[in-house]
């Protein structure tokens, strides 16, 4: 017999430590965490529930034998009463068994214990086919399971009429049902505390010995991963109802089920504490960390910026220990950056007043004699006689200058406002898919043919060097065109090109990565479904501007950071990676 308790006591550090990224947890995403090890220990205990060897065996308590004689007998009832309608024969053997269970237990197909029933769902455009919750017969759908972390549940966002019942193949299920769901998503599971129907998205389980409906729950639970892997399909996965009453069944004597229910319960219990003392824990070190950050950003002199670097260079083992701390420290660089914070200013440098002239003078004279086409020239010329700065902007350090995108730049164009047609090969076409994070990648990457790279590129080619920018999908990310790059602009896709030996394009760069990116556009973004921002929004974006000089030892300055903290991410990966590992050890040898 195992000693959970034991495991758990003794390796408290692996598991409330063992962490991971969420799926999908990207940039500026304020729960990126989830408790691995915790997780991995919740399936641990319920695999040693169903392998018998949480609770010890008691051979006054029958045999699983005569549980199954009392639970035929039982069937027969419930159907010669009609509360259930005699269940499709599936065929008497099961598959195959999953794993040894004690002596007294018994394999059993799922259908043997209870009896499987599918749902329905009534017209959707009748409203008089529901009720508002309370009103009617309470109705389920996979969505109302949706983050429900308790063991019973009465009814869902909407109930049925009778109109609706009697309508639909929806089925009036009795208390203690078991509510699995079979696709969108495959695997919730909860108990009915009442009467109830569900829709067609469940594979319900109506125990024929309601005291048996705790445990039937929990090997639905442990096995769910194992039911959505026999499911067929791909996009959209449903699992069958002969699956489910086919499900290889562990079955113990009723007695041992309460048993086994209560030390889960208990365990589950632990688990619960670990993990709200866990996520407090990740929760206070995410409050340091910010609280250190911010404090960089806030301060208003150098002496202050001084002595709160060094505190957090003093904790910077302590502080960055995570992958989202090590990411709010890469932001905080980016930010630090374009407030002027991160290098110091020297008062002899040509300021930025008279190196924006500079580019005023050099693009005018460039778009004058057409470049890159005289169209082309002409809409830019136009565009930025209209460009103005705002009078209340914040207060930018001694010799920067507030500027638009345009102003900085030589030009500002975007693409056309449709979708390519694609070619097996031919020029790489950047869509807003391939630009995340400050760099380019081939993600999903489509190609266009040499004629649609011409009429793409008729407004300007990008070249390397251009800054790309995305208006959609999402908003605000950008790269640099490496070197050797031929390239066609997609849709939602806008290019900036600088001025050679102006504004350093690195630093420009930075200005999109930094975290109030959007605190800076002027023409806010456009959408309900899907927010974008307009063309106008990109060309009058504020760009603080520093010193010619000060930009290149910003750039220099926050490239070695940035390589501090990719550095610091891998040391973190690899930590966790361990942890997690041995997270998977302990499981492994305790099943």
């Amino acid at each position: 017999m195992t000693n959970v308790n034991q495991l758990i006591t003794e390796h408290l550090d692996i598991w409330t430590s063992a962490i991971e990224r969420r799926p999908g947890a990207g940039r500026r995403n304020g729960k990126a965490l989830a408790l691995y090890g915790i997780k991995k220990l919740r399936e641990l205990i319920l695999e040693l529930a169903v392998r018998g060897k949480l609770a010890p065996q008691d051979v006054d308590e029958g045999t699983a034998e005569s549980l199954l004689k009392a639970l035929n007998m039982k069937k027969l009832a419930l159907i010669a009463s009609k509360q259930i309608k005699k269940p499709r024969n599936f065929g008497e053997k099961i598959s195959k068994e999953r794993h040894p269970v004690p002596e007294n237990w018994a394999w059993v197909r799922l259908d043997t214990v209870g009896a499987v029933v599918g749902g329905g769902t009534p017209r959707a455009d009748d409203p008089s086919n529901f009720d508002e919750p309370g009103q009617g017969f309470p109705w389920l759908t996979p969505a109302d399971l949706s983050r429900y972390s308790d063991v019973y549940v009465e009814r869902g966002e909407r109930d049925l009429s009778e109109n609706g019942l009697a309508s639909s193949s929806a089925t009036r299920m009795p208390q203690n049902t078991i509510l699995f769901t079979s696709r969108a998503p495959i695997g919730y599971v909860a108990i009915s505390a009442g009467p109830i129907s569900t829709n067609q998205g469940f594979k319900s389980v109506v125990p024929y010995e309601p005291n048996m409906a705790r445990y039937i729950a929990l090997v639905l639970r442990c096995f769910a991963r194992e039911i959505d892997a026999a499911a067929p399909g791909t996009t959209f996965k449903e699992v069958s109802g002969k699956i489910v009453a086919g499900l290889p069944f562990p079955l113990p004597p009723l007695a041992e089920q309460h048993r086994i229910i209560a030390k889960v319960d208990e365990l589950m219990g632990l688990c619960d504490t670990l993990e709200a003392q866990a996520e407090d824990s990740l929760k206070a070190h995410q409050t340091l960390v910010e609280t250190c950050l911010a404090a960089l950003t806030s301060s208003q002199t150098p002496e202050d910026f001084a002595q709160n670097w060094a505190r957090l260079a003093a904790n910077f083992d302590a502080l960055f220990t995570t992958e989202e701390s090590v990411e709010k420290l890469r932001e905080t660089i980016y930010l630090l950056a374009v407030q002027g914070k991160l290098v110091a200013q020297d008062p002899d440098e040509v300021s930025a007043q008279h190196l924006l002239q500079e580019v005023a003078g050099r693009r005018q004279e460039l778009l004058e004699a057409g470049y890159p086409n005289e169209k082309e020239a002409k809409t830019q010329i136009k565009k930025s006689k209209k460009q103005t700065i705002p009078g209340d902007l914040p207060e930018l350090p001694p010799g920067w200058e507030w500027a638009t995108l345009m102003q900085a730049s030589l030009m500002v164009i975007d693409c056309k406002n449709k979708t390519a047609p694609y070619s097996d090969d031919g020029v790489r076409l950047i869509r807003t898919t391939n630009v995340r994070n400050g760099l380019l990648n081939d993600t999903d990457q489509k190609y266009v043919d040499e004629v649609t790279y011409e009429a793409w590129s008729l407004r300007a080619k990008p070249e390397p060097g251009d800054l790309l920018i995305t208006r959609e999908a999402p908003m605000g990310e950008a790269c640099l065109i490496p070197e050797g790059e031929r390239l066609c602009l997609g849709q939602r896709m806008m290019l900036a090109r600088f001025v050679p030996d102006t504004i350093n394009k690195d630093y420009l760069l930075i200005t999109f990565l930094a975290p109030d990116l959007m605190d800076r556009i002027q023409d806010k973004p456009l959408g309900m479904t899907v927010e974008h921002l307009r063309v106008g929004g990109v060309e009058t974006l504020l760009v603080p501007v520093p010193p010619k000089a000060e930009q290149a030892r910003i750039v220099d300055r926050v490239h070695r950071l940035v390589a501090l903290c990719d550095e610091v991410k891998t040391r973190v990966q690899i930590a966790q990676g361990y942890q997690k590992a041995l997270s998977d050890t302990l499981v492994e040898r305790a099943a």
